[in-house]
Order: structure tokens, then C-alpha cells, then sequence
């Protein structure tokens, strides 16, 4: 029993703890509180009933004698009509004090008895008062009538007065012994509280130190755990099983302990795929194809003595080039970037002058932020040799950005040939998987080798390239994404930090 006890008072939360001390402490102070107050309730309604009672009769008593007696006088010598006299107003209002006097249900035997007597005297006084009406209509009773109110109503008025003086008397005795017992119960009460506050203050301190030893503990264990991992030990693991959440902070270490390993891991792998991703980035820097073919233009242009186009063609060229290679950064500003695409673009713009049209378009308040170096470049290389010159007609290329929710969106567009929705599906898996390891290996199959509607495979690279370098400095939350219809087009939506 008691291990089954101790088992579960170790699976309670550190809150549910608190909690339970709390009520241990609270609910004996509650429930002496609750006693006090109901006691002291049910005293003060039946003070309040006495002195309800008592001021009620003694209005009664105060006035209703000689009220009566000399209004009956007034009616007899004929003041006042027996109909303009208040005499059965006296007597109603009077029958009504005595029934709201009985309705208490906590009177005295006796004064209940007394309130009968009222009562019965209120009747009698009625009695006369119509015999002195009477004797008033039939004329010549004067003497009569004054027998009556002497030796009748004034008696019956003086017995009224003397049974609800009784009746005040006693309930007043009521007062006093109520009194008496509620001062008899404050002194027990202030017994038991101090008693009480003795063995409560016992409680609290037993109770702080048990719960505080309970959650300190294993705190204090998995704080050294804690300092042996900030010192690099990870083969430290928390054995702490107390309590619902140290229970749970300690397997969150553990889990904490194991994912750093891992990532510890996955970081020199990344290195590693940072180092081939650098390595292809410098082979891309340098395209001797592009290089040899841009030369080969130059020199056709100035064999035609076109030098003007000579003069624009190797400034373009040397301005894509300087931004290639000059530096060594690898992280430039759009404005930067977009010059290095333009210069790429004008070079291309001669050569394919036929097909090749080209806008860029993007906001001059994203100028100065941050993009991968060479990351434009290969998208546009793509939409030009994978997608415009795959499709007859002119081809344009448009360049835009746009600023939204802190981020910055690139937009490449083409009207080229496009994608099948298969490959299409395949190049952004790929692309957008957590490391360039886990691919699908099938996209890559064939590489370099077009497919029925005249696709290479050669622009995965490029595209997986570009994603990865922005991934790798921004985070995985940023990359690039493609959309594209077959025979219709692709974009691509660079997205970057604001």
C-alpha cells in the first residue's frame, strides 16, 4: 500500500504538488471558516428576529392605548362621526402587528400564549366599539356609551398594553441569552484558532519542506547533467523520475542529447555537401563554352567593323566576369546580382538576337539586400537553353521582385518550351529534398541527354545548386520553387530574407 502510495505521489506534477499542499493547508482552514460563518449566521438571524420582534411591539405598546382610548372618547361626546374615526383602521392595523408576531416561528411558548391574548382582547375591543355605534344610532346613550369606554375599553386597552409590555420583556430576556452565546462561542472560536494556527504552522513547514525537497532534487540532478553537456560530455544521459514534468524535462534532454549528436553529424555531412556545392560553383564561374563562344562573337562583330557592338560586348563580358570572380564573396547585393545577369543577358542578346528578348523589372528598396552570389545567372541560363531555344518563335525572359511578409520574391519567367507535369514534379522533389543525398535518384538518370520534347537533364544541377547555396546561408525555409506548363513556359520564384 504504501509503495503504491509513494509510486504515485512520484508520477504527480510539480503543479499537482503545489496543489495538493495547498489544499492540505487550505481545506482545514476552509472548513473551521465555514463552521464560523454558518454558526455566526444562524446567531445573528435569531438576534435580528428578537429585536424584530421586540420593535415591532414596542410601537405597538407605545402608542396604540392611548390612541384608541381617546379616539373612542371623541366618537362618544360626538367629535367625530363613528364613520370619520379611525377606530377600526386601530384595530386592524393592531390584529395585523400580533399575526405578524405569531408567524415567527421561533417564539416562546408563553409569548405566543400572550399574542392569543392580544388577540382575543383586539376582538373584544371590536365587540364594544359596535355597541357604541349602536348606542350612537339609537340617540340618548351617552351614559352608556361612557360606561363602556370607562369600564370596558379602557381596561381591555390597559390589559393590551400590559401583555405586550410581557411579551417585550421576555423576548428582550431571548436577546441577552442569545448574546451570551454568541460571546461563549467567539471565545471557543478564538480557542480553536489559536490551536489551530499552531498546528497549521506545523503543517506549512512540514509540507514547504517535503515539496521543495521534491522538486529541488531532481532539478538539482538535471542541472549537473546540463553543466556536463555545456562542457561537451554528450554521453551524459538524465535519470530523473520524479514528477510528471522533470519525468518529461529529463526525456527532453535525453532526446536533446541524442538530436545534437546527430546534428553534429549532419553538419559535417553538410560541410561536405558545402564543399561540393562550392567546387561546382567555381567550375560554373568559368564556362569555357560561354567564354569561347562570347570570343567568337566578339571577333565576328569586329571582323564586320562593328565596333560599337565590339566595344558593348567586352564591357559586358568583363563586367560579368568581375562579378564571377572578383572579391572572393559569396554573398553579393541584388543590385550586384542583377548587374551580373544583365551583363550575361546583353552577351546572349547578340548572339541569339532572334529569338532572345529580355525586362527587369525589380524595385529599387531591394537593391541593397543579400542574395547567394551567382544565383540569377544560372536560372536565366536555363530559361534560355532549356526553354526559349527548345521553342520556335521569339522567346522573352522577364526579371521581376516584390517585397511581401519580410520576404523578398525573384520572379524568372520565360515563354520557352516548358515542362511535363511529371518532370516538373520530379525537379522540385529533388530540389527541394533536405539534403542533395536523399534525392531521387531516377531525375538524374541520362544527364546531359534530351527526352522526347528536346529536355536535358543538365539544368537539375544548376537548379539543385543555386537552392542548396540559399538554403545553406538563409535557411531551409528559402530556396527556389518551379512552376511550369508545357508549351507554354516556367517560372522560377526565388525566395529570400527581407
Amino acid at each position: 500500500m504504501a509503495g503504491r502510495i509513494s509510486k504515485a505521489f512520484k508520477n504527480i506534477g510539480l503543479a499537482g504538488r503545489i496543489r495538493y499542499s495547498y489544499i492540505i493547508v487550505i481545506a482545514p482552514i476552509i472548513a473551521f471558516m465555514g463552521f464560523c460563518l454558518v454558526t455566526l449566521w444562524n446567531q445573528n438571524l435569531r438576534y435580528d428576529r428578537v429585536i424584530d420582534a421586540a420593535g415591532r411591539a414596542s410601537s405597538f405598546s407605545l402608542d396604540f392605548k392611548n390612541d384608541f382610548d381617546y379616539e373612542t372618547y371623541l366618537v362618544i361626546v360626538e367629535s367625530k362621526s363613528f364613520e370619520e374615526s379611525e377606530l377600526r383602521n386601530m384595530l386592524s392595523e393592531a390584529t395585523g402587528v400580533v399575526d405578524s408576531l405569531s408567524q415567527d416561528v421561533e417564539l416562546r411558548s408563553d409569548n405566543e400564549r400572550r399574542l392569543e391574548d392580544i388577540r382575543k382582547y383586539l376582538r373584544n375591543l371590536g365587540t364594544y366599539t359596535d355597541r357604541i355605534e349602536a348606542n350612537l344610532k339609537a340617540g340618548d346613550r351617552y351614559e352608556d356609551n361612557i360606561e363602556i369606554w370607562e369600564n370596558d375599553v379602557q381596561i381591555v386597552t390597559a390589559l393590551v398594553r400590559e401583555t405586550i409590555l410581557q411579551f417585550i420583556y421576555y423576548e428582550i430576556q431571548d436577546m441577552q441569552k442569545v448574546r451570551n452565546e454568541m460571546n461563549e462561542f467567539y471565545a471557543r472560536v478564538f480557542s480553536y484558532a489559536v490551536l489551530a494556527s499552531v498546528v497549521l504552522a506545523f503543517l506549512v513547514i512540514l509540507i514547504s519542506y517535503a515539496v521543495s525537497q521534491s522538486i529541488t532534487r531532481p532539478v538539482r540532478e538535471l542541472s549537473k547533467v546540463t553543466e556536463k553537456v555545456a562542457r561537451g560530455d554528450l554521453s551524459v544521459r538524465a535519470n530523473a523520475d520524479v514528477g510528471a514534468e522533470i519525468g518529461i524535462l529529463g526525456s527532453s534532454l535525453n532526446e536533446m542529447i541524442d538530436k545534437i549528436n546527430k546534428l553534429l553529424e549532419q553538419v559535417k555531412g553538410e560541410q561536405e555537401s558545402l564543399r561540393k556545392a562550392e567546387l561546382e560553383l567555381l567550375q560554373s564561374q568559368i564556362n569555357p563554352h560561354f567564354l569561347y563562344n562570347t570570343l567568337d562573337t566578339i571577333v565576328w562583330l569586329a571582323e564586320a567593323g562593328d565596333r560599337a557592338q565590339v566595344v558593348s560586348m567586352v564591357g559586358s563580358l568583363s563586367d560579368f566576369f568581375r562579378t564571377s570572380l572578383g572579391q572572393g564573396r559569396d554573398v553579393v547585393t541584388i543590385r550586384d546580382e542583377l548587374k551580373h545577369v544583365l551583363s550575361y543577358l546583353e552577351i546572349q542578346q547578340v548572339r541569339y538576337q532572334d529569338i532572345l528578348e529580355y525586362s527587369v523589372d525589380v524595385p529599387a528598396e531591394l537593391y541593397e539586400s543579400s542574395i547567394p552570389k551567382i544565383t540569377l545567372q544560372p536560372l536565366v541560363e536555363n530559361a534560355l537553353y532549356h526553354g526559349i531555344k527548345n521553342k520556335r518563335g521569339k522567346g522573352r525572359i522577364v526579371i521581376t521582385g516584390v517585397k511581401e511578409n519580410n520576404c523578398i520574391y525573384l520572379y524568372i519567367e520565360d515563354n520557352g518550351i516548358g515542362m511535363t507535369k511529371e518532370r516538373l514534379d520530379k525537379i522540385n522533389e529533388y530540389i527541394n529534398s533536405d539534403t542533395l543525398a536523399t534525392a531521387d535518384t531516377t531525375v538524374m538518370a541520362d544527364t546531359g541527354r534530351p527526352d522526347e520534347h528536346g529536355q536535358g537533364n543538365s539544368e537539375i544541377f544548376g537548379l539543385s545548386n543555386v537552392n542548396e547555396r540559399i538554403r545553406l546561408k538563409f535557411g531551409l525555409r528559402y530556396g527556389i520553387h518551379i512552376d511550369s506548363v508545357y508549351g507554354e513556359g516556367t517560372k522560377v520564384t526565388v525566395l529570400l530574407p527581407f
